[in-house]
């Protein structure tokens, strides 16, 4: 076919996350019957897609990332394609996700967010921030950025794209929502203070002010309380006279939910009557108050003057005095408010100058106990314990560390837990104990801990094997490099435990067909922490089983097998037999130990049949390599036949008995005995009779007895067999066979007869038959029949009849025996399974001509007929993972029966190619069938060639045909090469007209042993057709066949095309079929097909090959009957001078044609 014309107008008009649409256009006229491959690459791995339409969905793509997709239209079945027109684009981005503002400001906000896809280090993200006024756009390379110069207390939405190829493609966007936090009041005072009450004002200038409230914190040291005001003045009221208060506003938007920052005053309320202290002043002024704290005491420095230390939570004062500025004051509560107020006295403190006061807070005492009560993914839970007594008003700081960043995190109470943490990573965490809104903190009390690593995710087995299972595993974390993997191996008996650095695993040392759970822990800090673990399981290969024997069970149709069970573990045993189709039963594993012997008896089968036993070991789902075995079946009686013996009178002494064979699809026929009887009953219960002899007769012993024995050796004889398979005893003839006297019968008696038919046959020592040990079949008797009398009185006239008929008898027989004798291979019993169309050469070109009529309509018939033949055999061992890769097309697949097998080296598979031995005419293995090698095949190929000992290659393709690979060039051409261990040379090369011969020198290397290869390459047959002309074949034919019948004979032929069947099949057709014609006179191409497709799927691919094998059988023929010299070999004189010897006269005849 000529290849379609390039598709045009190729466009993505959907381009998805992880899919794309494409859609083309094309011209041809001829389009309607095209198909398309898209092939689909991005850089890392390319795949196939096809369709039958100008549209097509490409799916299961990766996204973000850029893929080249080209569109080839492709006819006839894809044997003929276009050329390629191509189209690139990105896959969108995956959506982010996990996006939230981490930290909100007055005029920033922190984004963060995460992305899985495997394309994300390419990835820049846009960042859409809209405040319903105004939008813009910021750009960042992180999953993490600073959205800046924002305006306080503004709900913005931040919408997030990932985006790739310079942002050509962008992902959808997700979003989220927050407001800005409102400027920090400024200009905050008390402008009134009262007993009771306080009222404040202060300023704000942002913007967005008109939509903000106001909380008002109200703290005492005892309570808090809020108040709030949509005003920028309040008034707090139901305060406590002379008491301390601590004033914080906040200015708040959406509804308080965004608070900004507090801007703080103290101020005391005016104290009553009652409650005021009486102080005498002198007019002295304090210059300076300096002062540091401990968490036990306060030193205040004073020059030379009295303290007041009043505890502001306790009605108490305690007075201290000084010589000089400074002051150590102990014994006070951590965490506690003081008030201190130094006086100046003069005069022996009679005389004071005005108290000046300062108000702080004892640090607290560290924190105590501090422990990881639970430790997490991405958080730990921290408990801590205080004792001081002011600890109910504590806060709590808690410092997170990692060793690239750190942040606080707030508690009120002694447990906490610190989230969005990194999996995996040291965290130190630091508690301070903190009073006065954290302006006075203890001294800090740290833990170090590891949070667990994530579990890990898309954990699979990769490989499974009989010991061994190869696990692969991911891991997202960001630590993942400091990680390990604790492996535990459980079989439901025993638990074990392997370790890895690294993301995939071999665990060996496994039972074979046992069901293992494997379940893998990320660990870190040397496995003192450990993530959850991921659990996957998988049943071990079972082993094949041993000693596998298949026995017949005499004179039963069933098989028995037997065998040893393999070391691990089974649960079933699959049995498949196959002769011209499968049955396949399952039968549950009695084993307990290896070794132990099981047997099973088959279902019922045919006698006499030869059936392919394939046993494969179950473990639930998984299955080991199977094990086959060609098996017979028993022999028994055989059928007898349903006609009596044709009996005929030749004189008063003697008759011929006519029977024909019987059938021999119990076994083959070992003698027959001919049985004659008196009685008119005596025709059932004949086995015991088959020990009555002549002499039993005539003593009146017996009524009933055998008169004539055909030896095994006697019933092959062309004498025996009459041209139809019918079988002429003479009866009364005096002769002995075995211990049987062929006596002459009595006159005027009455006889019947019948036959005996023995598959097998046993005699006494006195060649008498042991029935009850013979497997034997009866036919029915025949009519009686009556003898003459003696004509003693006309002897002389009688006897020169009988010599003259005699004669004619003789004369008859010797040439019924002539014709016999030539006839001889085709009447002898045939006990192969293989179906078969004999004809005679003189008969085949009626035949031909019957066939080829209507359009060979006759020849279509019969290869529809062979269409199923040998299919339903079993090719487990090509359909194994390991072995699809080396095979160049999935639907010619060898059976196992008859495939070829190589030496094991590293793998149970490498035994595998894709070839099978094929019968010859007088060989079951005269030929190897294979597939033209691929180049990951070419040293098995090789390897092949070295270990089956061949010296003879026909290869019947191009290398290239119809701009198609159809084989790899597998040999050299000028210097030596090595294919694995073999080195092969070519030491010459003939080019002719219609085909090349190369000679070559094989050797394995690190030996001294080699052996000479010589290809015969065929050039002028196309593929899935025929040559030119029949002459063309058998020409080449005869030049293969008289170099490999020099060959050792233990060297088969190797042929080969692209896929091992087509051109394959024919060449080894017609190679048979001309030796048949030579040896037999008889042809049967139907049943050399058949026979050959029980060894390989589809030899002889198409009809077109088949009919040719018939004109190819008909011009042969002709040839040999008109002694024509048309099929004269045309290339005689050119293989002459290869050959380096001068052809005679008679050089290219053979059996009566030319060649």
């Amino acid at each position: 076919f000529p290849g379609p014309s390039a598709v045009h107008g190729l466009q993505a008009v959907y381009v998805g996350v992880t899919s794309v649409n494409l859609t083309w256009a094309v011209t041809d006229s001829a389009s309607d019957s095209y198909t398309y491959r898209i092939e689909v690459a991005n850089g890392t791995s390319v795949r196939i897609v096809t369709s039958n339409a100008t549209k097509v969905e490409i799916t299961e793509l990766i996204p973000g990332t850029l893929y080249n997709f080209t569109v080839f239209a492709a006819v006839n079945e894809s044997q003929a394609e276009g050329e390629g027109v191509s189209v690139a684009n990105y896959t969108r981005p995956s959506a982010v996700h996990g996006l939230q503002a981490v930290y909100v400001g007055v005029t920033s906000v922190t984004l963060t967010w995460a992305v899985t896809d495997s394309a994300s280090d390419s990835y820049t993200y846009r960042i859409e921030v809209a405040n319903g006024t105004s939008v813009r756009n910021v750009t960042s390379n992180a999953t993490e950025v600073e959205i800046t110069e924002l305006i306080p207390g503004t709900l913005y939405n931040f919408t997030v794209f990932a985006a790739v190829n310079e942002s050509q493609a962008e992902g959808e966007g997700v979003s989220v929502a927050n407001y800005t936090r409102p400027s920090a009041v400024h200009g905050l005072q008390a402008v009134y203070v009262g007993v009771t009450s306080v009222t404040l004002t202060w300023a704000v200038t942002d913007s967005a002010s008109d939509s903000y409230t106001y909380r008002i914190e109200v703290a005492n040291g005892t309570s808090v309380r809020n108040v709030t005001s949509n005003a920028t003045e309040v008034e707090i009221t139901e305060l406590i006279p002379g008491t301390l208060y601590n004033f914080t506003v906040f200015a708040a938007v959406n509804d308080s939910q965004t608070e900004g920052e507090g801007v703080s005053v103290a101020n005391y309320t005016s104290k009553s009557q009652q409650c005021a202290l009486a102080a005498r002043r002198a007019g002295c002024t304090l210059g300076c108050l300096k002062h540091s704290m401990t968490s036990q005491s306060k030193k205040v420095i004073v020059p030379r003057y009295s303290v007041l230390v009043w505890p502001y939570l306790e009605h108490c004062e305690q007075n201290v005095t000084s010589n000089a500025t400074e002051v150590e004051i102990t014994e006070l509560i951590p965490g506690t408010l003081y008030d201190f107020t130094v006086f100046a006295a003069v005069n022996d403190s009679q005389t004071e100058g005005e108290g000046v006061s300062i108000l702080h807070y004892t640090r607290p005492s560290p924190v105590q106990d501090l422990q990881a009560v639970y430790v997490g993914v991405t958080s730990v839970t921290l408990t801590w314990a205080v004792t001081d007594s002011a600890s109910d008003s504590y806060t709590y700081r808690i410092e997170v560390a990692n060793g690239t960043s750190v942040r606080n995190v707030t508690s009120n109470a002694t447990e906490v837990e610190i989230t969005e943490l990194i999996p995996g990573t040291l965290y130190n965490f630091t508690v301070f104990a903190a009073v006065n809104e954290s302006q006075a903190e203890g001294e800090g009390v740290s833990v170090a801990k590891y949070t667990r690593p994530s579990p890990v995710h898309a954990l699979q087995a990769v490989y499974v094997g009989v010991t061994s299972v190869t696990l692969t595993w991911a891991v997202t974390d960001s630590a993942s490099d400091s990680y390990t993997y604790r492996i535990e191996v459980a079989n439901g008996t025993s638990v074990r435990n392997v370790t890895s650095n690294a993301t995939e695993v071999e665990i060996t040392e496994l039972i074979p067909g046992t069901l293992y759970d494997f379940t893998v822990f990320a660990a870190v800090n040397e496995s003192q922490t450990e993530g959850e673990g991921v659990s996957v399981a998988k049943y071990t290969t079972p082993l094949p089983v041993n000693s596998f024997q298949c026995e017949p069970v005499a004179n039963q149709s069933f098989l028995m097998l037997k065998w040893k069970c393999p070391f691990g573990s089974s649960s079933d045993f699959k049995i498949i037999i196959c002769k011209d189709k499968c049955e396949e039963q399952q039968i549950p594993s009695s084993c307990r130990e290896e070794g132990s012997e099981q047997t099973f008896p088959t279902v019922q089968l045919d006698y006499f049949s030869t059936y392919n036993v394939t046993i494969v070991t179950l473990s639930n789902s998984s299955q080991s390599l199977p094990v086959q075995k060609m098996c017979n079946t028993s022999i028994t009686d055989p059928p007898g036949p349903k006609d009596p013996p044709l009996v005929k009178v030749i004189s008063h002494s003697s008759l011929s008995v006519q029977f024909s064979d019987f059938d021999s699809k119990h076994g083959p026929l070992k003698a027959y005995a001919v049985i004659i009887t008196t009685e008119e009953q005596d025709c059932k219960s004949l086995k015991s009779k088959l020990n009555n002899t002549y002499k039993d007769f005539k003593k009146k012993m017996a009524f009933t007895y055998v008169t004539y024995v055909v030896d095994p050796e006697q019933a092959k004889s062309p004498s025996f067999h009459s041209q139809n398979g019918t079988n002429i005893i003479n009866v009364g003839k005096g002769n002995t066979t075995r211990g049987y006297e062929n006596g002459p019968l009595i006159p005027l008696h009455s006889y019947r007869y019948f036959v005996a038919g023995f598959t097998n046959i046993t005699f006494t020592t006195a060649n008498i038959i042991v029935g009850e040990d013979s497997y034997v079949s009866f036919s029915p008797c025949s009519p009686a029949v009556f003898l003459p009398q003696d004509p003693g009185v006309i002897a002389g006239a009688v006897i020169g009849c009988l010599l003259a008929i005699l004669a004619v008898v003789t004369i008859g027989g010797f040439l019924i025996w002539r014709r016999r004798r030539k006839d001889k291979r085709n009447t002898e019993v045939s006990f192969s399974p293989i179906k078969s169309k004999m004809i005679k050469v003189e008969n085949f070109e009626s035949y031909f001509k019957k066939q080829q009529a209507d359009s060979n309509c006759g020849f279509a018939e019969e290869y529809e007929e062979l269409k199923s033949a040998g299919v339903h055999q079993p090719k487990f061992v090509a359909e194994l993972a390991d072995n699809r890769g080396k095979n160049r097309y999935n639907n010619v697949l060898p059976y196992d029966i008859s495939r070829v097998k190589l030496s094991e080296q590293n793998n149970a598979t490498d035994d595998y190619i894709n070839a099978n031995y094929m019968p010859g005419y007088n060989s079951k293995k005269a030929f190897i069938a294979a597939q033209g090698p691929l180049p990951s095949t070419i040293e098995d190929f090789w390897r092949m060639i070295w270990e089956k000992n061949i010296y003879s290659i026909v290869m019947l393709t191009k290398c290239v045909e119809q701009a198609r690979t159809k084989c790899e060039q597998y040999w050299p051409e000028k210097e030596s090469k090595s294919y694995g261990d073999i080195i092969v040379t070519m030491v010459s090369e003939i080019a002719l007209p219609e085909w090349t011969i190369r000679d070559f020198t094989v050797e394995k290397s690190n030996t001294t042993e080699s052996h000479t290869v010589r290809q015969f390459h065929f050039t002028s047959w196309p593929d899935h057709g025929v040559p030119e002309t029949t002459d063309l074949l058998i020409n080449f034919r005869h030049l293969v066949h008289e170099y490999s019948s020099q060959n050792p004979i233990d060297s088969p032929t190797l042929v080969h095309c692209s896929a091992g069947v087509g051109r394959t099949g024919t060449f080894i057709a017609i190679d048979r079929l001309i030796q048949q014609i030579d040896m037999e006179n008889t042809v049967d191409v139907y049943g050399v097909v058949y026979d050959l497709r029980m060894h390989r799927p589809l030899m002889v691919q198409t009809e077109d090959q088949y009919v040719f094998l018939n004109q190819c059988v008909m011009d042969i023929i002709k040839s040999q009957k008109e002694k024509k010299t048309d099929l004269i070999y045309q290339n005689t004189t050119a293989m002459a001078i290869y050959e380096n010897f001068t052809p005679e006269p008679g050089f290219g005849k053979a059996n009566g044609y030319h060649t």
